[in-house]
C-alpha cells in the first residue's frame, strides 16, 4: 500500500471508532436530562434512579469519545500536513470554536452535574444536564461545519501566490446549506442510537424480569423519540440528497449506479457488477421505473445525470483524471444506511404498538429482537460516513484539492504504519475497556433508590453526590 493509502485507512480506522461514542453521547445526553426533567418536576424516585443509570452509560461514552476524538485530530498535522496548510485558515476557524466553546460547555456543566449531586439547587442542577446536552450538540455543529466545507466549499477565496483558501465570509462558512441538511440528519441518528441502546438495555432486564416497572417506562420514553427520530431522519435525508445532487452530482450518480443520463430514470433496488473501481454499467440491476427522478427532482420525468456525464464535465473544468469513486462502496454504503433506517422504524412502530396494548414486557421474542438491533444504529452512521467521505473521492475538498494532494510529503509508509499500528492498539485496549465497563454497568442495573428521607419534590440530596 502506498502512503496515501495507509494515511487514509488510518483516518478511516480512528474517525469510524470515535464517531461510535459521537451520536451515543449526544443520545444517551438528551434521555438523561430527560429522565431528571421528569424527577424534578414529579418527584417520582422511579425517574430519579432511570437518570443516574443511564446518566452513568453517557459518563462511559463521552470518557470513550473525548480520548479518541483527540487522537483523531493528531493526524492533521501528522499525515495530512498539506491538506491542513491549504485549509487551516477555513477550516480551524470551526474546529476552534468547537474547542473553546462548545467543548468547554460541555466539559464544564458535566463536572458541575456530576458533582453538584446536594450541593446544588435542583433548578440550577438541572440546568446543568441540559447544558450538556447543549454542548454536545454545539460540538456536533461545528464539526459538522468544517466537514461540509469540505463537501461544498463556500464563504472563500484562493489566493493563489499563498496557494491556499482563505476564509472571506465566516457566516457563509458557518450556514452552508449542506450543514444544515447535515446537522439535523446526524442528530436526529443520535436521537435513534441512543434511543435504540437504551431499548436494547431495557429488552435484556425485561426478558429477565427485573426492574419491570423502570425499564417499562424507559422503554416507553425511548419507542416514540426513535420512531419520530428515524421517520425525520429519512425525511431530511430526502432533502439533503436533492441537494447533494446539485453540489456533488459525482457522488449522487455512484450512489445510484446511474452511468447514463437518463429522463425519468429509476431507482435502484439491487445492482451487482464487475469488481472494479468503475465497472462501468451493471451485471443486474433491479429499479423502480421514474422513482429516483421523483426523489431527485420531484418530477418523474426529470432528467438525472449519469457518472460518464459528471466525469466528462469534470474533464473539462479540472482537467484529464478519473473522478469516478469506488461505485460499489458508495451503492452499497447508501443502501446499508437506507436499509438499517428502515429496520430502526418498523421496529421502533411494532413496540410503540405493544407497548399501548401494554404488552411489551409480555413479548418475548419482540424484546430478543432489540438486543441485536442496538447494532443497527451503528451501523447506519457507519454507513453513512463511509458513503459521504469515499462518495467525494478523489477530493478531499470539493473541486479544490484532491486527496492526493492533501497527503504529507514527507511522512514515509513505514512511519505512518507504526502510528497505524499504534493508535489500532490504543484503540482496542479503549474498546475493550470502555465497552467492558458499558457492559458492566448496563447489565447490573439501576443503583438502589436512596434511603434518606424523601423532600420536595424533585430536591437534590447530599447522599446522590456519591451516586458516580
Amino acid at each position: 500500500m502506498t502512503t496515501l493509502e495507509l494515511a487514509r485507512l488510518q483516518f478511516g480506522i480512528t474517525t469510524t471508532f470515535h464517531f461510535i461514542f459521537v451520536p451515543l453521547t449526544i443520545g444517551l445526553a438528551f434521555f438523561t436530562a430527560l429522565c431528571q426533567t421528569r424527577w424534578h418536576r414529579t418527584g417520582d424516585e422511579t425517574w430519579l434512579r432511570m437518570t443516574r443509570f443511564w446518566g452513568k452509560l453517557m459518563l462511559i461514552s463521552f470518557a470513550v469519545g473525548v480520548v479518541t476524538g483527540i487522537v483523531q485530530e493528531f493526524q492533521f498535522g501528522m499525515n495530512w500536513s498539506e491538506y491542513s496548510r491549504y485549509v487551516g485558515d477555513i477550516f480551524g476557524a470551526p474546529l476552534a470554536i468547537e474547542g473553546l466553546a462548545a467543548f468547554f460547555i460541555e466539559s464544564t456543566f458535566l463536572g458541575l452535574w456530576l458533582f453538584g449531586w446536594g450541593r446544588l439547587s435542583p433548578k440550577v442542577h438541572l440546568a446543568t444536564i441540559w447544558l450538556v446536552s447543549i454542548g454536545t450538540l454545539a460540538s456536533a455543529y461545528f464539526i459538522l461545519a468544517a466537514n461540509s466545507w469540505m463537501q461544498h466549499p463556500v464563504g472563500y477565496e484562493v489566493n493563489e501566490a499563498a496557494g491556499r483558501a482563505e476564509m472571506t465570509n465566516v457566516l457563509e462558512v458557518l450556514t452552508n446549506p449542506t450543514t444544515l441538511y447535515a446537522f439535523p440528519h446526524t442528530i436526529l441518528g443520535a436521537l435513534s442510537t441512543g434511543g435504540m441502546v437504551i431499548l436494547a438495555v431495557c429488552a435484556y432486564h425485561l426478558l429477565r424480569k427485573r426492574e419491570v416497572d423502570l425499564f417499562r417506562r424507559s422503554a416507553s420514553m425511548a419507542l416514540p423519540i426513535v420512531l419520530a427520530a428515524t421517520v425525520a431522519t429519512a425525511v431530511v435525508g430526502h432533502f439533503s440528497g436533492v441537494h447533494l445532487t446539485e453540489v456533488q452530482p459525482m457522488k449522487m450518480a455512484a450512489a445510484e449506479a446511474q452511468w447514463e443520463t437518463e429522463k425519468g430514470a429509476g431507482l435502484s433496488l439491487f445492482a451487482i457488477g464487475d469488481l472494479t473501481r468503475n465497472p462501468g454499467g451493471t451485471d443486474v440491476n433491479i429499479e423502480v421505473p421514474k422513482l429516483l427522478s421523483v426523489i431527485a427532482h420531484n418530477d418523474p420525468d426529470a432528467v438525472v445525470r449519469g457518472i460518464n456525464d459528471v466525469q466528462a464535465e469534470y474533464e473539462q473544468t479540472y482537467g484529464p483524471g478519473d473522478y469516478v469513486p469506488i461505485v460499489g462502496v458508495t451503492y452499497w454504503s447508501f443502501r446499508i444506511m437506507i436499509g438499517a433506517g428502515l429496520l430502526m422504524i418498523a421496529l421502533a412502530a411494532l413496540g410503540l404498538w405493544l407497548t399501548r396494548k401494554e404488552r411489551l414486557e409480555s413479548s418475548p421474542r419482540f424484546l430478543k429482537l432489540l438486543l441485536p438491533a442496538a447494532a443497527l444504529p451503528f451501523i447506519a452512521n457507519t454507513a453513512g460516513w463511509v458513503f459521504t467521505e469515499m462518495g467525494r473521492q478523489p477530493w478531499v475538498v470539493q473541486g479544490l484539492l484532491s486527496t492526493e494532494q492533501g497527503v504529507s510529503p514527507g511522512v514515509s509508509s513505514a512511519e505512518v504504519i507504526l502510528t497505524l499500528v499504534g493508535f489500532t492498539v490504543i484503540y482496542g485496549v479503549l474498546a475493550a475497556v470502555g465497552g467492558r465497563l458499558f457492559f458492566r454497568f448496563a447489565k447490573a442495573g439501576p443503583p438502589s433508590a436512596p434511603t434518606a428521607p424523601a423532600d420536595q419534590a424533585g430536591e437534590s440530596r447530599p447522599d446522590l453526590a456519591l451516586a458516580y
